[in-house]
């Protein structure tokens, strides 16, 4: 693989620039040209906005809305106590326990995600009640900083991550003024960051033996990418002076642009979350060495440290590749992947690469991680007990992390509220189809508005739907993301195969003048496939099926796998992506990771190769 290391920059759409109606309001006009403008440059597609799409079916719809009722159902008081207890204000409800207490790991370390979650979902699903407690939550906490703008839960002599905390109220401030309307929001943020700059180190750092004195254990990556979304929000620029700062350059980027791999042995989820303050950097600065970073740390995860799920990090670091660590991490951890943060930090890594680049593998991607790692995530007990680990163990069992409230309970609402970000990207002249899931879409080509309704239960069905609704006649492209794993894909449209090329790992193209009830249909044939877990292990192996990693179910001793164990599958009757295949101590059943529950299961098997007589 040759990683880039000369200046890449995408051609510009020439679009003009996309921001919400309240985005536009809240600013004032001295900060117009720090709101978004110039970054639309340096992207060839558009994200939409989270009023723009929204799921309606299908199992990524059922986790959005399980999810949503679970955060919603969450107490105020609990969430607020830390930080009244701090203040010395009353400070009713129970303690939340776990990592969130005064004497926690991290104390009050989720209110920021959870008003971001909450604002995104609100802004999404239009819920009143969801727009309301994030309301009620920045205005509790706003109570709880006292003149010297001191923003933490913990006392101030033990002060804990104040960077990895403060990026958390930062997001959780713009989206609460941006998404769900609380004035109150921007205000506080700025008090915030007055408040906690005592307390972060004046210069950025890489996580280790290195670190500044005042903060032994923190993860200051993602606070470039937040500021400079507050300098966009607000127009200050003095956020966007703290974002270039704390860019972690000379340790970390600079040496990925150049082509040096310097993954190994880092930390997995705040190495690959920083990726995305390189991504916004890219966007606002644009200096492509952020560019050709985010792109080679791509390249770097895809080829030497991922699991067939599209997992990395075992026991939260990256492997050295060509020693065949990641395949010797199947008997030696449980630990495989830090599934909501890791999630998280790599489908918003995909979702910046696919908008600068338009290249469906960033598409597929996001597709692998999802299905496989954050879709199978066990809901939370609402007690506090969250998933954490995915383990790709011999004879594993999905639970809870050891701990009540450890950091993947913010981004798990967090990456679920994004969502309806990964289904559409809109370009010149062209709207692509980069996920499938039952959605709408509500967006304007050449001015006239135009819905797409698509209907699928995709990954559970190999069928695709996608409707026009449009009340008069819109030209533009549709481009409809063919995965790698899809040979023989086939698109029709209004009934009659479309006169297209659908080639896998490609975008396919239909250009035509839309009229309203419009069809195109997608057939993407499912087949069967290993994946070894690295090159020193070939005979390690997952089995594959479309998208999805299969996993056996309370297998026998020495299962292994081969050729004739993959013709021998055959669905399960009445059971949705359930198979069966017979051996001699009896039927094996095999299913899709995500849909696990209570069993024992087995991901890697050893590969078998048939005789010339077998």
């Amino acid at each position: 693989m040759t990683l880039r290391s000369s200046p890449v920059c995408p051609h510009p759409t020439g679009a003009a620039p996309y921001l919400s109606r309240r985005a536009l309001l809240a600013g004032a006009t001295a900060g117009a040209a720090l709101r978004g403008a110039p970054e639309q440059r340096y992207r060839t597609l558009r994200s939409f906005d989270y009023r723009d799409a929204w799921l309606t079916s299908g199992p990524l719809f059922e986790q959005y809305r399980r999810l949503h009722a679970s955060y919603l159902n969450l107490d105020n008081d609990r969430l607020l106590k830390v930080y009244r207890q701090r203040a010395g204000l009353p400070a009713p409800g129970d303690d939340m326990g776990g990592w969130y207490d005064a004497d926690g790991f991290v104390p009050g370390h989720l209110l920021g995600q959870f008003i971001s979650g909450l604002s995104r979902i609100a802004a999404t699903t239009g819920d009143a009640v969801a727009r309301a407690k994030v309301g009620d939550l920045v205005r509790g906490y706003a109570a709880t900083i006292g003149p010297d703008g001191y923003p933490y839960a913990s006392a101030k002599a033990s002060t804990t991550w104040p960077c990895y905390i403060l990026d958390k109220y930062e997001i959780g401030l713009l989206d609460a003024a941006r998404l769900a309307g609380v004035p109150e929001a921007l205000p506080l943020l700025k008090r915030v960051v007055n408040g906690a700059l005592p307390y972060i180190p004046d210069h950025v750092y890489d996580r280790g033996p290195d670190s500044p004195k005042q903060a032994p254990y923190d993860e200051p990556y993602i606070l470039p990418e937040n500021l400079f979304l507050a300098a966009a929000q607000t127009g200050e620029r003095r956020y966007l002076e703290m974002a270039r700062k704390y860019l972690l350059d000379r340790d970390y980027f600079d040496p990925l642009a150049s082509g040096r791999d310097v993954l190994p042995g880092k930390h997995a989820y705040s190495h690959v979350i920083a990726l995305s303050s390189a991504a916004k950097a890219y966007e606002v600065l644009g200096e492509t060495k952020y560019l050709d970073a985010i792109r080679n740390a791509w390249d770097l995860l895809e080829l030497d440290q991922e699991f067939a799920s599209g997992a990395w990090g075992p026991k939260e670091a990256f492997v050295t590749p060509g020693r065949g660590e990641l395949g010797d991490s199947i008997a030696s951890t449980h630990d495989h992947f830090e599934t909501p943060c890791g999630y998280y930090a790599h489908c918003k890594l995909a979702r910046y690469l696919l908008s600068f680049t338009g290249e469906a593998r960033y598409g597929d991607g996001l597709e692998k991680v999802l299905f496989n790692t954050m879709l199978g995530a066990t809901d939370p007990d609402g007690q506090g007990n969250f998933f954490y680990y995915s383990d790709y163990h011999d004879g594993a069992r999905k639970g809870y992390y050891k701990r009540k409230w450890p950091c993947c309970a913010g981004t798990l609402l967090q990456s679920v509220a994004d969502y309806p970000l990964n289904l559409y990207f809109a370009g010149a002249d062209s709207l692509w189809a980069n996920f499938y899931a039952g959605s709408r879409l509500r967006w304007k080509a050449r001015g006239t508005p135009v819905e797409i309704v698509q209907t699928t239960s995709y990954p559970e069905s190999e069928q695709v739907e996608l409707r026009v609704k449009s009340r008069s006649p819109s030209e533009f492209t549709l481009r409809l993301r063919i995965p790698s794993w899809a040979e023989g894909t086939e698109i029709r449209l209004n009934g009659k195969r479309a006169p297209v090329e659908a080639r896998p790992g490609q975008f396919a193209r239909l250009r035509r003048k839309w009229q309203d009830d419009d069809t195109v249909e997608i057939h993407l044939p499912f087949r069967f496939r290993t994946a070894p877990v690295d090159s020193r292990h070939p005979d390690l192996v997952a089995l594959m099926y479309g998208p999805l990693m299969m996993v056996a179910l309370e297998p026998p001793s020495g299962l292994r796998l081969s050729a004739k164990t993959i013709r021998s599958l055959r669905p399960a009757p009445g059971r949705v992506l359930e198979f069966i295949s017979p051996t001699s101590a009896g039927d094996v059943r095999w299913m899709p990771f995500y849909r696990v529950q209570a069993e024992t299961y087995t991901t890697y098997l050893r590969w078998v190769r048939e005789t010339a007589e077998g």
